[in-house]
């Protein structure tokens, strides 16, 4: 069985780090020839049918987070991010959950809520119609996927719900959708559309927005690891680790910073992956305030061992059929790497590495501070944008960090001494 716990793969030289993920994960020469393009793996030919008014391609580096175990089973995590040390930082937090098993997580069906606004009614009577008629307007929904049908997926549920608004009473009515192994925002939208003019038939009145709901609170991830309180640190790091969460917890301004942190490490999974980034961190931070105050999206505390405990939930809407995630080849090939096999997979993979890196991140504000690892990987970026070469950016950032004087100007100054 592979093993992502790869002694110093940070060391290693790109052509060993590439030859140890193809190992990994079984890659072609003609896949690793991929990943070694300087386009990213994109054409402009193809960006060009991708988006509108395309001028060309934006690459950000592509990275593995080793030392993952994950219900059992290893992974290596690609992450796509620009941001120093978040990389580092999540393989390092697999690192210390590995000692205790790794990361438990499970993730709900994959349920999409499609949603139907309906005006000018009578939101009783519409109700009492729309229940009455559920079965036919399931069937009518499910007649636009013969795919989802055919597996016993597709619309499962329809429900109704009235809320007030300065224009009056408004009749939303939901259709629960089971989108498989897929993200499902087409397919929802598709649904949403086909059975609106049945609805105003029935209800008679008249819909407006026809669209899913990113709040995916049908498709709850959460996952779980042990941090054994050695290899925190000891009862003193355990202990202000988790009264840096109850900071988190209890103010806005902390928890803000606490989440998105969180989200550099299943955001950069995402983006590997092609997945829909920005609707996952809206539906997050909707979740963060499900109790009608931003919170932490994560909780921490400690078991009768004095283990540290971290559960991260979320709600995560993704999928490794459609959309960009079957087009970018760089994209595929991360799926490749990471080896999963449905949807629910995915997620269950992105909330550990968020939880990962979660713990990395509130580890080190509770220790040293979060600038002495972050300012060091910063440093390297102002080597190279003052134009050293290879050679001299691990002097330079030798030199920055002894004398704990990190600017681009002092890089530019280094280098001209060199």
């Amino acid at each position: 069985m592979p093993d992502s716990s790869i002694s110093k793969f940070f060391e290693k030289s790109r052509k060993d780090r590439l030859d140890i993920i193809a190992n990994f994960a079984n890659l072609s020469s003609d896949e690793l020839d991929l990943l070694q393009s300087n386009d990213g793996g994109i054409s402009y030919d193809k960006a060009d049918k991708m988006v509108e008014n395309a001028i060309g391609t934006f690459s950000l580096p592509l990275g593995i987070a080793t030392n993952f175990k994950i219900n059992g089973k290893d992974y290596l995590i690609p992450m796509v991010i620009e941001e120093p040390s978040v990389i580092a930082a999540a393989s390092k937090g697999a690192k210390i959950a590995r000692i205790k098993g790794g990361f438990e997580v499970s993730a709900d069906e994959s349920y999409s809520i499609g949603q139907i606004q309906i005006l000018d009614v009578d939101v009783a009577f519409a109700i009492q119609q729309i229940n009455e008629s559920s079965d036919e307007i399931l069937r009518l929904a499910n007649s636009k996927s013969n795919t989802l049908s055919k597996m016993g997926k597709g619309a499962k549920e329809i429900s109704c719900k009235e809320i007030d608004t300065p224009s009056g009473k408004m009749l939303i009515v939901e259709l629960l959708i089971d989108v498989g192994d897929a993200m499902g925002a087409n397919i929802t939208n598709t649904m949403c559309e086909s059975v609106s003019p049945l609805i105003e038939k029935i209800t008679g009145g008249r819909s407006l927005l026809r669209i899913l709901s990113n709040y995916s609170t049908r498709r709850i991830v959460k996952a779980k690891a042990v941090f054994e309180k050695e290899s925190v640190g000891g009862e003193e790091v355990v202990k202000n680790i988790i009264s840096a969460f109850e900071f988190a917890d209890n103010d806005v301004y902390r928890a803000v910073t606490h989440n998105k942190g969180i989200m550099n490490g299943t955001i950069a999974v995402a983006n590997a992956i092609g997945q829909d980034s920005r609707a996952i961190e809206a539906a997050a931070n909707a979740y963060a305030a499900k109790s009608g105050k931003y919170r932490s999206l994560s909780k921490w505390s400690k078991d009768n061992d004095g283990n540290l405990i971290g559960i991260l939930e979320i709600p995560l809407s993704v999928g490794i059929v459609g959309g960009i995630a079957n087009v970018h080849p760089v994209a595929k090939i991360c799926t490749k790497i990471l080896g999963i096999s449905s949807a629910q997979e995915l997620a269950c993979v992105m909330t550990a590495t968020g939880l990962a890196q979660n713990y990395s991140a509130i580890r080190a504000l509770a220790t040293e501070g979060i600038q002495k690892g972050h300012m060091r990987l910063h440093a390297r970026n102002l080597a190279a944008a003052a134009g050293a070469t290879n050679e001299q950016i691990d002097e330079i950032v030798q030199k920055m960090t002894q004398e704990k004087k990190i600017s681009l100007d002092r890089a530019k100054e280094l280098l001209d001494q060199i």
